[in-house]
């Protein structure tokens, strides 16, 4: 079918264009959380962006308040309006649902469009309307200038056709998305039982002792930080990755004087222990190994062992293993979506070590080449899966131009 044959339409023609209701904390607390039975109420922390929407929600909405929402009917779409996820959190709903004020519903007048709507919000070219419209200091869209967004559509008949030529080929990426996401987490797996088998236990030769006996622990500064440059760059808990200490480019500065910045200046093979964050990322460690001036933050914990006695490369992959993770984690204190293991709990830890230098350094060189190994495969395996995100965006394109 010739483009020139589709119809223009504005969204809010589309049909019943909405958003949610919000609710505020202590009557959300009081009246909506906990409950078993009702209506889920979903908010844009439960929409993906994988585009599925997690419906086992703590907050539900009882039939006795019923009237005080706005009910979002099955197959209705979802679109975040406002914030780093406006316009990028799309879902369809399979159930009935209520919702908050920050997402918009979609409910088509005819529903046999619903489908094909969908795809064209995770196009890109509605993601440029989108960003065009969005404003304000957070960045969202208002109801009104999200009813004047367009979409073009053709007839009823093509419709079905891209429908079934889109989810054909979505069906095919999805299941290779699926495949290489596998082999990437097969790869990850892989380093960490080497690692594990290497550090598994005390062999003859070995000594165990604790951290605080064969190493210096210090925190990081706690200090306001600025992004003009001020001073040094300061490594926050963010920067640790993967093992070492990254420079990101987007590093923040503390200004302090000469004499301070030298009680915190990171000297090479330092090792940063992360005390503070979520428990998934609590006790997370890098090792550093760059060039320049850098300090660290408060919630970082430095570790210097003697170098008589222990490699930083070896204490830094022992503190990242599984086997000690999982160890240490079980003594931090939580409190809401926070975990903190302080440096008396890191200190009091055990590790097991070669009394030999020489032993370490095998066994330091023997698993940096299988972590170079493993990254290569990741690398590969990130590739990839960028690779089939881009062929979805270029068959919506290709569909919403009319050349598919």
């Amino acid at each position: 079918m010739n483009k020139k044959e589709w119809k223009k339409y504005k969204f809010g023609e589309l049909g019943q264009i909405f958003n949610g209701n919000s609710i505020n904390k202590n009557e959300k607390e009081k009246h909506f959380k906990g409950l078993t039975e009702g209506i889920p109420y979903i908010g844009t922390k439960d929409v993906g962006f994988d585009h599925k929407i997690t419906y086992e929600s703590d907050v539900k909405i009882p039939k006795t308040k019923y009237d005080r929402f706005k009910l979002a009917p099955a197959n209705t779409i979802l679109i975040c309006a406002e914030g780093g996820s406006a316009g990028k959190k799309i879902a369809v709903t399979d159930r009935d649902i209520y919702f908050g004020n920050k997402l918009f519903a979609i409910n088509p007048t005819n529903q046999n469009c619903n489908q094909l709507i969908f795809y064209y919000c995770l196009s890109d070219i509605f993601a440029k309307q989108f960003k065009d419209v969005m404003a304000g200091l957070i960045g969202g869209v208002s109801l009104n200038n999200f009813k004047e967004l367009s979409i073009s559509l053709p007839s009823f008949s093509e419709q079905q056709r891209i429908v079934h030529i889109l989810n054909k080929l979505f069906k095919d990426i999805d299941i290779a998305k699926a495949n290489t996401e596998k082999n990437l987490q097969n790869s990850r797996s892989l380093f960490e039982s080497y690692l594990n088998r290497a550090i598994a236990k005390p062999k003859n030769g070995w000594v165990k002792k604790k951290i605080g006996d064969i190493a210096m622990t210090q925190y990081g500064l706690s200090l306001s930080m600025n992004n003009e440059k001020k001073g040094f760059k300061i490594f926050r808990m963010g920067e640790v990755q993967d093992g070492r200490l990254i420079d990101t480019g987007k590093m923040k500065y503390v200004d302090i004087d000469n004499s301070e910045f030298e009680k915190y200046k990171l000297l090479p093979n330092d090792v940063l222990f992360n005390r503070t964050n979520s428990i998934k990322l609590v006790g997370k460690t890098g090792i550093f190994d760059l060039e320049g001036d850098y300090c660290f933050a408060s919630y970082l914990i430095r570790v210097s062992p003697d170098k008589k006695s222990l490699f930083s490369q070896y204490l830094n992959y022992f503190i990242n293993s599984k086997l000690f993770q999982e160890q240490i984690k079980q003594k931090a204190s939580e409190s809401i979506n926070q975990a903190n293991i302080n440096a008396t709990i890191l200190s009091n830890e055990s590790i097991w070590f070669p009394v030999s230098l020489e032993e370490q350094k095998n066994i330091i060189t023997n698993l940096d080449k299988m972590k170079a190994e493993t990254e290569h495969l990741k690398s590969i395996y990130q590739k990839k899966l960028t690779a089939l995100e881009r062929l979805k965006k270029s068959l919506l394109h290709q569909a919403f131009i009319g050349n598919l």
